[in-house]
């Protein structure tokens, strides 16, 4: 199965943009379906975006629909999340996460490899 490195968190000012970044090992990227997670100190893991395998298929939470938006590159082993018009309440470690299935999960139970997480932080 896949391993995922995430990258990209920083520190940045409300209003700003980020752009994260999921590198996948192996050579089976294209077939597992995509997540990105989140959680802030002190709150369970939420969902953000997910993606399908070949990312003609997004869907969003409601907190980040319009700011956030998830794609994919099958040719880099790579899943991305632009994140736009931040705001302090998006502070968290941000998590991608992998299920080898086709169609879209939005449930953390259903995703079953994890990377080890980038911190976002957003100052007010």
């Amino acid at each position: 199965q896949v391993q995922l490195v995430e990258s990209g968190g920083r520190l940045v000012q409300a209003g700003g943009s980020l752009r994260l970044s999921c590198a996948a090992s192996g050579r089976t990227f294209s077939s597992y379906a995509m997540g990105w997670f989140r959680q802030a100190p002190g709150k369970e893991r939420e969902f953000v975006a997910a993606t399908n395998q070949n990312g003609a298929t997004t869907y969003y939470s409601d907190s980040v629909k319009g700011r956030f938006t998830i794609s994919r590159d099958n040719a880099k082993n790579t899943v991305y999340l632009q994140m736009n018009s931040l705001k302090p309440e998006d502070t968290a470690v941000y998590y991608c996460a992998a299920r080898a299935s086709t169609g879209l999960y939005i449930r953390r139970t259903d995703y079953y490899v994890w990377g080890q997480g980038t911190q976002v932080t957003v100052s007010s």
